[in-house]
């Protein structure tokens, strides 16, 4: 796997030994990702889920109400 990677110059992302929080912002939204776009969904193309993706994204980033920033 990571000499696969590796070949792909693709570089692996990985926290600091024994600090499983340096992640927890990606795991956070990955998770909500994952519960808000593909649970009970069918996408028919790789071009459709990657355009629900993109579209998840964007609204994560612009307009999903955030009560951490009060916003």
């Amino acid at each position: 796997y990571k000499n696969k990677l590796k070949q792909h110059k693709i570089f692996q992302s990985m926290s600091r030994k024994g600090n499983c929080l340096d992640n927890s912002p990606m795991e956070n939204f990955f998770g909500l990702l994952k519960q808000e776009i593909f649970h009970g969904e069918v996408y028919r193309s790789l071009d459709e889920l990657k355009t629900k993706i993109d579209q998840y994204i964007y609204y994560y980033n612009h307009k999903r109400i955030k009560k951490k920033l009060n916003w």
